[in-house]
């Protein structure tokens, strides 16, 4: 009898233990993370989502291509970083091809004369981000660099004054993390949505 007993008070010990940690852990600590979530970083806590018109267009967190409808870039937009899963976030990361794999070296090659004559310029002025994807093949930013080698494309195919995209390319543009992780970059999401944003 004294055994059975002992038994039942450590089940509930272990039964109520369980309900506190369920009710904090589980419930209590969820909701006030998300909560805060949601009052510091609202855009983050809901995936960056931009919209255009009213309509939900992308994430300021993921790329994504900028094409006409036969398949081949659109010349009025900003073009992002290559993407190794075609930008399918279910598909994300890169192609794991070292710097010395033949077909690497080839498809670099190959985009390079394809960024160098969509936008009219020279190989060697093709930025390293625009021939390369990144790791997750997701990347949103794309250079400083790479974003002035396109704007006279850009603002060719809007007949825009190049003066007022750079002018948007410099507003848009964010510094290094911290003020010196990595480079400058702009998000080609926010400033293809601000160009067609512009009454030509």
């Amino acid at each position: 009898m004294k055994l059975s007993t002992s038994i039942l008070r450590q089940l509930w010990t272990a039964a109520r233990a369980t309900a506190l940690l369920v009710a904090v852990l589980g419930i209590a600590y969820p909701l006030l993370v998300t909560a805060t979530g949601q009052v510091l970083f609202p855009a983050q806590a809901n995936g960056s989502l931009l919209k255009h018109d009213g309509q939900t267009v992308g994430s300021a967190l993921i790329g994504q291509a900028y094409l006409k409808s036969d398949g081949s870039p659109d010349p009025r937009h900003f073009q992002p970083r290559p993407s190794a899963g075609n930008f399918d976030a279910l598909a994300s990361g890169g192609s794991n091809a070292g710097p010395n794999d033949p077909e690497l070296t080839k498809h670099i090659a190959e985009r390079r004369a394809q960024v160098a004559a969509f936008n009219h310029v020279l190989e060697a002025h093709v930025p390293p981000d625009a021939v390369t994807a990144s790791f997750s093949g997701l990347d949103p930013d794309i250079s400083r660099d790479y974003a002035q080698l396109q704007l006279n494309r850009v603002a060719a195919a809007r007949a825009l004054d190049p003066a007022q995209v750079q002018e948007l390319v410099h507003r848009l543009s964010k510094g290094p993390e911290a003020g010196f992780l990595g480079a400058g970059r702009v998000n080609v999401l926010e400033l293809n949505l601000q160009l067609d944003a512009i009454k030509e």
